[in-house]
Order: C-alpha cells, then structure tokens, then sequence
C-alpha cells in the first residue's frame, strides 16, 4: 500500500532526514533542515544526477554559477517581467493564494478561499516570485540585486567562456547544480514547494535544425534516470506541456512526473528554449553569443535543450517509492528500499555486544569498508533492534561482527530486502560488499 505523506514526515523528523527550519523558534513557514541522514542522501541524489550528466559523458561540463546577480541579466531573460504568478487576497482571513490553484464551486460558480470558504476575495493581480535584496552599504536603486530564481542563467552568460576553455563545441551542454530562491505564494507539501531549493539543470547547446532530435532524446534520457535507481515505472509519466502552460521562451515543454500521496506532480522538466535567452543576452550586453563552426563556415545562435530536476523534491520522491512495510518473524516492519547509491548509509557494522574484545574487531572491520561506502557503526540495543532501525533508514547491508569472529575472522552479512544471511571471511569482506552494491 503506498504510503501517506504523514509517513515521510514523521519518518523524515524521528530518523534524522529532514528537520522543520528554526523549530525551537515556532518554526520559518516552508524551510526546512536536512539532518545527518537527508544530507547524505540529499547529496547520493545529487551525485547520481552529476554522474548521469557528466562524469559518464564526454559532451557534457560543469559550472558553479553565483546566487547573486545584477538586475540587467533578469531584465534580458524576461523574469522581472513575466516571472509572476496571479496572486488573490482573502478579505475575510487576509490569507493569499495562487488564482490558478482555486477552481470554482460547482454549486455558485464562485471562487472560495481554501482557508475560510468565503468568496469575498481580490481581484487577481501579478505578483513577482524574484528576491530582491541589495549589495553594498547604500539600499537604493543603485544597488538593487536579487537571488537567482533559476540556476540557468548563469549558463546563459558563461556561454563565451565555456565555449573557449572547455574546446566542445555543439551538441555540448553545460551542468550545474545550485541554490535557487522563488518566493511563492503558496508553498506546502513539505519540501515538494519551498521558497530556497536546490535545482540540477543542463542546459545543452545544439544546431537549430536538431532541436527536435535533442529534445526527444533528453525527454527519454531523464525519464529513465528515475527508473534505473527504483522509482516505479507505473509511478511515473512524462506530460507535454499544453499551449497556455509554456513558458514565455519555450516553444516545447515535458514534465516528469511522479504520483505523489495528493496527485500527480513534477519532477523535472524539459524545455526547448529555442535561442531566447542567448540572443536576449546578445541584445543586452552588445555581446555576440554565437558559435562558428569552421567546417560550413557558419555562424548561428545555438538552440537550448534544458532538462531541470528539483534536487529536494527528486529525493522526497526516492522516499515514497522506497517506503515499504512487511512482517518479519510475525514483526511488522518499516523499511526503505532505496538503490544502493541513493541510501545515506550503504553498510552499517554492528558489534553483537560492546565488550572490549569485540569493539576492537568490529573497528578494524569499519576502516576495511569506510574508503568504499558511507558506513554506521552502532553498539547500543539488542541485534534485532538495530537491524530494525537500519531498515528503516534504508541501509542495505548489515556487517555484525560475534564472538565467533574473534575464532574464523569471518562476519555476517545481512541483506535488507531479503534479511538472508551469509558468512564471509574479514579478508574477502571488501570485495564481496563492492559485489553486492553494485560499487
């Protein structure tokens, strides 16, 4: 039975994935903290992305771009302009929501706030989603800067740069991965829709006549990231974007989706960009950004295939596909089936008791595995107990280290999924946990 969202929640508070921001304080409404669990996880998710996009490709590389930026590179984007949701006031309980997240009552017709039901609300007006801040000791016009809503535009402008040091030429892309800042209206499903969040995107730079190509390929590319390190395939769907959806530089748009606890809800999206931002850029900074290509003796503006995934909401979507419950033993337990490569811990090391005799063995064990794989190491409670936790926060194998150990220098691995044990020699541990992992 797939699980409720009340179920991440509590799993993601009690084992250390996820904490509610500045919770001594009442809390910061839609921020949260990722504990010594979710950054581990958060970052696998991350470096799965990077691997998939960079490190196994030879057309792709890597840029870290700054939050902050100048008001002229929004103005030429377009988001001062149109980055705007409709926003509505309730009179009634001064609550404020998105207009096109209400529908209207079947039975009046009317639009009702979700908050108190009445209908004595604003007209719908823009409203800006840009942080705007200032740099420098002087807050006026002058000094006027705001955070990043979308890492892609610092591709945009290192464009040149990229192009002359890194020698690609198109098809190439650059990759990123960053903190962007959207101050929405209506945040809410835990960490699905927060005001700070961290974005992977590509941008891939292509000759215009293949645009189509690049854009079909990537839309199957991405949808299969997802796939090939657990989520479902019947979870997931791959939604084109209907006329009145695209974006003001998008001349094709597709979603991944997940099915969430509350409905369908994007993963990433992929956009073809056509060649608005570059030439937006070219007309507002005097600055050609274009490609030569020697061979035709051609000069042209690259189209730009971008497939952009939310980190946060990628790994909260990892959290429900693993979420599982079954009985062992006539024991109910919870357990997180993550792939290896997404689990904050990849092995746990578990002494039977906390005797000297024991302690010493089972450390030498964890210096065997530490270099290779994220490791726990836990002594405290009974066996049974640890194996329980170590499920649930989805580690996938268990080293215990018994007192037979100090007689054969062998261990006990302990699968999670199947909870099958097997003994294997401390001299060919290494090995046989880089088999089982898959690392």
């Amino acid at each position: 039975m797939p699980p409720e969202m009340d179920d991440i929640v509590r799993l993601s508070k009690q084992r250390g994935f996820i904490f509610p921001s500045a919770e001594i304080y009442g809390g910061f409404r839609s921020t949260y903290d990722y504990g010594p669990l979710g950054v581990l996880m958060l970052r696998n998710v991350k470096n799965e992305w990077w691997r998939s996009m960079v490190q196994l490709r030879h057309d792709v590389v890597g840029l870290d771009a700054a939050i902050l930026s100048t008001p002229r590179i929004w103005e030429a984007s377009g988001h001062l302009a149109n980055f705007t949701d409709p926003l509505i006031d309730c009179r009634n309980c001064h609550e404020r929501w998105r207009a096109d997240h209400l529908e209207a009552s079947p039975t009046d017709g009317k639009l009702h706030c979700p908050n108190c039901d009445s209908t004595d609300l604003t007209e719908a007006r823009a409203f800006n989603l840009m942080f705007k801040t200032h740099a420098g000791p002087v807050e006026d016009e002058g000094s006027v800067a705001y955070l990043r809503p979308e890492t892609a535009q610092g591709h945009f402008v290192n464009f040149l740069n990229v192009l002359q040091t890194s020698r690609k030429r198109p098809p190439f892309g650059i990759a990123q991965i960053g903190k962007s800042f959207r101050n929405e209206i209506t945040p809410g499903n835990f960490v699905f829709r927060t005001r700070e969040f961290e974005q992977m995107e590509l941008e891939y730079f292509v000759p215009p006549a293949d645009a189509g190509k690049w854009f079909d390929y990537w839309c199957r590319e991405r949808f299969e990231w997802y796939v090939s390190l657990g989520i479902p395939r019947d979870t997931l769907r791959l939604r084109p974007h209907e006329a009145e959806e695209l974006s003001h530089y998008s001349a094709g748009t597709s979603d991944v989706e997940f099915r969430f606890p509350w409905g369908w809800g994007e993963l990433e999206g992929i956009a073809n960009r056509t060649d608005y931002d570059l030439k937006a850029h070219a007309a507002a900074s005097g600055v050609k950004l274009e490609y030569y290509d020697q061979g035709s003796n051609e000069r042209y503006v690259p189209y730009v295939i971008e497939p952009a995934a939310g980190a946060t909401r990628t790994m909260m979507a990892f959290l429900l596909a693993a979420y599982d419950t079954d009985e062992i033993g006539g024991e109910k337990r919870t357990v997180l089936r993550l792939h290896p490569r997404l689990a904050p811990y990849q092995v746990a090391v578990l002494p039977l008791s906390k005797k000297d005799t024991l302690v010493p063995v089972a450390e030498e064990v964890l210096g065997l595995l530490q270099p290779m794989a994220m490791c726990d190491y836990d002594e405290t409670q009974s066996i049974g107990r640890r194996y329980r936790r170590q499920d649930e926060i989805g580690t996938p194998l268990a080293v215990t280290v018994d007192f037979e150990t100090l007689e054969d220098r062998a261990v006990t691995i302990r699968d999670r999924d199947t909870t099958d044990q097997v003994r294997v020699p401390i001299d060919a541990l290494v090995a046989e946990v880089g088999s089982r992992l898959g690392i």
